[in-house]
């Protein structure tokens, strides 16, 4: 396969990955489909663009790929983390604690998309003190709210997930470059 296509696949699988990551927000049980669906489509991008041939891309087309990452990290990370914490809620109790804890950490979608893409921009800048600027924000900010039982777990999971995510996005990025 020619070095241009592997750069066109990798767009592909990263419009696909967005798509994906869209179509997890309609609900719970489109988030169990899609979230797993987006973040197969990212590990197929990553898959492509770690080829053994280098992966081939114009000026437009790197546009369009930091693009594309930058979306598929807002757009494919909130289902994910959500698709998570359904796991982590189905292991434990059913008691109060994991519900307050949902209560207490407000805005945590909006929060969320914001900290990926700072993480992802960060990253694909080449620029690490971002990530301790942001990590170091979203927990000064959080800190009066981790006192609640089940809080501070959940605050954690939710981090992980989003940088991860977010990290995932920004390595196909450099992968390509």
């Amino acid at each position: 396969m020619v070095a241009e296509n592997w750069g066109a696949l990798t767009l592909v699988l990263l419009g696909f990955g967005v798509l994906a990551g869209l179509a997890a927000w309609a609900s719970p049980s489109a988030r169990r489909v899609f979230a797993p669906a987006s973040l197969l489509m990212l590990v197929a991008a990553a898959v492509v663009a770690a080829a053994p041939d280098p992966v081939v891309v114009d000026d437009d087309a790197t546009v369009a790929l930091i693009a594309l990452a930058g979306t598929l990290a807002v757009a494919g990370g909130g289902p994910l983390a959500a698709l998570v914490f359904d796991l982590v809620d189905r292991r434990e109790a059913a008691g109060e604690t994991m519900r307050e804890a949902g209560h207490v950490l407000r805005g945590g979608a909006w929060i969320g998309g914001l900290e990926r893409i700072a993480v992802y921009a960060a990253i694909v800048a080449s620029w690490p003190e971002g990530l301790a600027i942001v990590l170091g924000v979203k927990s000064l900010a959080r800190y009066p709210e981790l006192r609640t039982p089940g809080t501070a777990e959940r605050f954690i999971i939710g981090t992980f997930v989003s940088v991860l995510w977010a990290a995932g996005c920004a390595g196909v990025v450099l992968l390509v470059r």
